[in-house]
């Protein structure tokens, strides 16, 4: 499913609401499989996500989402958890040169 998120510090943060689909989803299984949208310069990230509630890391994502959407998401809200990604395996080419550009890499988490 779609989802706006942020990168910091080598992890994705993205939102959403504990009761929805992608919620429900998250709460049975949190393995996940993250891409961008283009497919001419492609990043594919594996791993779990896990519910943010560190203060701190909260407000970096609070401060990074708005500064790219114009958007400041309410953490506190009922509707609305945090979740980071911290990813097990990335990889990344781009369509003009692949196979030639695909890599591959592999995180210790």
């Amino acid at each position: 499913m779609p989802v706006w998120g942020v990168w910091l510090d080598q992890v994705l943060y993205f939102s959403t609401d504990p009761v929805s689909r992608k919620g429900r989803s998250l709460a049975a299984n949190p393995n996940m499989v993250v891409h961008l949208e283009s497919g001419d310069d492609v990043v594919v990230l594996e791993g779990s996500a896990a519910e943010v509630i560190e203060p701190s890391l909260l407000q970096g994502f609070v401060d990074a989402y708005e500064m790219k959407y114009q958007f400041r998401p309410d953490v506190n809200s009922i509707t609305a958890k945090v979740y980071c990604l911290r990813p097990r395996v990335a990889f990344a080419w781009h369509e003009k040169d692949f196979p030639q550009s695909a890599t591959r890499w592999s995180f210790g988490v």
